[in-house]
Formats: structure tokens, C-alpha cells, sequence
């Protein structure tokens, strides 16, 4: 009775066994889980590594960076000199023409003063020279003249009277000779004082008058030149701009030439790049691209280029590989935007993208 009771009926033998078979069932699926993941893990790091190695080999254009310029323009005194006022200051906007500083010239001023005296003396000789001599001298000579004209006079009619007596040997010889030489030297001196008296008449001869324009001439000619130089004396600006730097300040000397204010002109400005000629084939002048300036936000400005220029500085050529081939050059690129731009200024950047 007991063996017969204790041993498991059929039935709990099946239960049994499907119970064992869903189990096994059951691990079964979890390995396949597990393996399917991990195939999944496997596939997504090969394809990170694939992606990884071909950004490397092929990484992403970078945005070609360039910077706004501008035309500067320096305000300088042709002369040396100390800087006496300035009369503008950083980020003030400047007509043509407007005074921008003053200078004082001491040692320009001093000889201007002498140069006009020599031109005034230059002129006063001129004068004398032009109008001859005074008509007192003139009136002095012409009665010298007719003075000693009247002794000849008198002496060729006692020299007549004299010899019609001689030649009835009346008188002597050595009369005779006294009064004929008395004659000769009267006639000379009638002559001579003639001669003063056309000299009065005529004045300076003409090399004469013409040393002494001459003189005039150089005299004034160095009268505008320092006073062409002394006009700089006030600084004014050349063109309308903004000032952009006040390098020297009251009281300081200035040497000739050294810039005492800096002007940008903000009507004329471009951006500036430099491209390797490996980045060249689609650069061309008249090329139109969109630009953006991240001072200005993202909006999209149109430029166009206009200038192409190899930079001058051998540092900028780089090699194509270290043992052989050819040197890369860089190329110096300008663009102007098609239309004036609101805020924008030199120095901020501007950046490309897809540009090639």
C-alpha cells in the first residue's frame, strides 16, 4: 500500500517534464538575447571606429576666416615741431578740411620774418635799380655838362683867336700850344661830362637789372616756400572719416612726417583673407559668395572679390610633403560688400562657409 502510494503517477511524470523543457526553453532564449546585444554593441563600435577613422582622413572644411580693413589715412606736419592743441579725439567723426591740430613753429616763424626782410630789400634794390638815377643827379649832371660844354666853347674860340695871331707871328709858339691844349683838354671834358649825363639818363645796364630781379625773384620765391610750410602749422584732416587714434598729444614734439592723428575712412572697407593656392581653383576676381560677421549676428552679407595678390613674405609658402613635390604659396584675397553694412567696422572677423 505504501509503495503504491509514494510512486508518481503519469501525469506528474509529463508535468514534470514540461516543466523542465520551459525551463530550458527559457535559458535558451536569454542566450540568444545576450548574444543578439552583443553582436549590436559589436556592430555600432565597428561602425564608430569606420566614422571615426574617415573624419580623420576626410575631416570637415573648416569656415575660411578673414578681417575687415579700411583705408587709413594719416594727418602729419610737413616740418618738424611741437604740438601746441589737438583739436579732435578718438571716435569723432571729421569733415574734410576741419582742423584737427595745431602746431607751434618758433624756429619756421623766425626765419619767414627774415626772408621777408631780404625780400624787401631785394625789392627796394630793384626799385633803384629800375628807376635810375634821382633827377637831382640827373639835373647835376646835365649842368656838368653844359658847363664844360661852354669852357670848350670858349677855349676852341680863343684857340682860333690865337692862331690867326700865331700865323701872323704875332704870338709865340708856346702860347700858341698852351691855348691848343687848353682846347684839346676843354673838348675832353665836355665829352666826358656828356657821357655822365646819358649814363644818368639811361640808369643800370641791363645785366645789371636783371641780377638784381633775379635777387627779387629768389627772395620771394623763399618767402612762399616757408610760408607754404608755415601754413601747416594747422593740421587739417584730407578726407572725411572717423578718427581713429590721436598719437601725439599737447606738447609734444613731432618730428616731420610722423603721424599726429589717424583718420579711417568707414565708406571704404573690405575683408581681407589669406588662401593657400591649393584652395584657389574657385577664386577668382568678380566671384560673388556670402559671408557672415559674428560681431554682426548671422545674417548672410554678399561680398565680392577684386583683388588677388601673392603675399610678398616666403614664411607664408608651406611644402606639400618634407621630402619632395612643390611649395603651397598663400594668396592675399579682397572682397568688398556689395552694399554699406551697418556697424561694420575693421578688425571684426568674417567667416566662409562651403567656399570651395
Amino acid at each position: 500500500m505504501s509503495e503504491s502510494t509514494n510512486k508518481p503517477s503519469p501525469a506528474q511524470n509529463q508535468a514534470a517534464a514540461q516543466t523542465d523543457q520551459n525551463a530550458d526553453l527559457k535559458v535558451s532564449n536569454k542566450s540568444k538575447i545576450g548574444i543578439l546585444l552583443l553582436l549590436i554593441l559589436l556592430s555600432a563600435l565597428i561602425i564608430f571606429l569606420v566614422y571615426g577613422v574617415y573624419r580623420a582622413a576626410f575631416p570637415p572644411l573648416p569656415p575660411l576666416q578673414g578681417q575687415m580693413e579700411s583705408r587709413t589715412v594719416t594727418v602729419a606736419s610737413k616740418v618738424p615741431g611741437r604740438v601746441a592743441k589737438v583739436l579732435v579725439k578718438e571716435g569723432d567723426t571729421v569733415a574734410a578740411g576741419q582742423p584737427v591740430a595745431e602746431m607751434h613753429l618758433p624756429e619756421l616763424e623766425a626765419k619767414l620774418q627774415q626772408l621777408e626782410a631780404q625780400k624787401r630789400a631785394a625789392q627796394a634794390k630793384q626799385s633803384l635799380v629800375d628807376e635810375g638815377a634821382r633827377p637831382q643827379e640827373k639835373e647835376a649832371a646835365k649842368a656838368q655838362w653844359e658847363r664844360a660844354q661852354a669852357a670848350a666853347d670858349l677855349a676852341f674860340k680863343t684857340y682860333n683867336r690865337i692862331s690867326a695871331l700865331y700865323k701872323d707871328g704875332l704870338v709865340s709858339k708856346q702860347k700858341y700850344d698852351e691855348v691848343q691844349t687848353n682846347w684839346k683838354a676843354a673838348s675832353q671834358q665836355a665829352n666826358a661830362a656828356k657821357q655822365q649825363y646819358e649814363i644818368a639818363l639811361i640808369g643800370a645796364r641791363e645785366q645789371e637789372k636783371s641780377a638784381v630781379s633775379d635777387l627779387t625773384a629768389e627772395a620771394q620765391a623763399g618767402v612762399k616756400q616757408v610760408e607754404s610750410l608755415t601754413a601747416d602749422k594747422t593740421l587739417y584732416a584730407p578726407i572725411g572719416a572717423e578718427v581713429d587714434k590721436v598719437i601725439l598729444i599737447e606738447g609734444e614734439i613731432a618730428a616731420a612726417g610722423f603721424p599726429v592723428v589717424t583718420l579711417v575712412d568707414l565708406n571704404d572697407q573690405w575683408a581681407s583673407f589669406n588662401i593657400r593656392e591649393e584652395n584657389m581653383p574657385d577664386i577668382k576676381i568678380g566671384k560673388v559668395f556670402k559671408a557672415y560677421v559674428p560681431a554682426l549676428g548671422d545674417e548672410k552679407i554678399d561680398y565680392e572679390i577684386y583683388y588677388i595678390s601673392p603675399r610678398a613674405n616666403y614664411a607664408t609658402w608651406r611644402s606639400t610633403r618634407m621630402d619632395s613635390g612643390y611649395d603651397m604659396k598663400t594668396f592675399e584675397v579682397r572682397a568688398r560688400p556689395l552694399k554699406k553694412v551697418e556697424g561694420l567696422r575693421p578688425g571684426m572677423s568674417v567667416l566662409v562657409d562651403d567656399y570651395k
